[in-house]
């Protein structure tokens, strides 16, 4: 095979992968019950796994691996019980965060691209700009008012769909919305450190042209584990 066709075979295997990957997810989260739940505890066995083998790679000390598989599955945990728990309420519930991260990261995308500017961390993630955190923080801005406009109001806890009526809270939508875009970036910045640690480009190959299970889901599970402290706090 030529060095020209390279890409394009390189294209069609990361779309066939993500249509498969978009099918099953869809599919998974429309059913919810059993299968859902099933499938999102695969899905964090699948990133505990990757997680390790960034692991080994990071240190070659027993007790420093061993710390960091607990926290490690601490932190896969929080974020797929929390997951579970949102698709118990409703679909609405479930398909909110993840629907509300891709917008971040397509609002963070876009500005970034489009305004440039000063790097946030480049040693860690040379294309994260400070543009791109507001571009983020922006586009969770406006997913935040669309859950306002709709008719019902569901109690989950933050960052879910707001359970509280604040209409014409502008100010507390966008302070919200900066908190949840700081802290889904953050959780790519973290997987982008432990990359760089390990020397390696992506988390793993369980996606076929996308890389690891890591890599695609880093900001979410950063937010709904920070869902799962937040709520954790305001319970106690």
């Amino acid at each position: 095979m030529s060095d020209a066709l390279k890409p394009k075979s390189d294209l069609k295997v990361r779309t066939l992968s993500a249509i498969v990957m978009v099918a099953i997810a869809g599919a998974a989260l429309w059913v919810g019950g059993l299968p859902f739940t099933l499938f999102a505890i695969a899905v964090g066995l699948g990133v505990i796994w990757e997680w390790w083998g960034l692991v080994v790679k990071i240190s070659t000390q027993p007790i420093l691996r061993a710390i960091w598989l607990v926290f490690g599955t601490v932190y896969v945990g929080l974020a797929v019980h929390t997951l579970i728990n949102f698709r118990s309420i409703s679909l609405y519930a479930a398909a909110f965060p993840i629907v509300l991260v891709a917008a971040i990261d397509i609002g963070a995308y876009f500005a970034g691209r489009t305004i440039g500017g000063p790097k946030i961390a480049p040693s860690i993630s040379p294309s994260k700009t400070w543009a791109g955190l507001l571009g983020g923080a922006l586009a969770a801005t406006v997913m935040f008012v669309l859950d306002d406009l709709r008719s019902e109001s569901l109690d989950i806890p933050f960052p879910g769909p707001i359970s509280e009526d604040w209409s014409g809270a502008l100010p507390f939508a966008i302070l919200l919305a900066l908190v949840v875009a700081v802290v889904a970036q953050s959780g790519d910045f973290f997987e982008s450190w432990m990359k760089r640690r390990a020397g390696v480009k992506d988390s793993g190959c369980l996606i076929p042209g996308h890389g690891g299970l890591f890599d695609r889901i880093d900001g979410l599970m950063a937010l709904l584990s920070f869902t799962a402290i937040v709520d954790g706090l305001t319970l106690t």
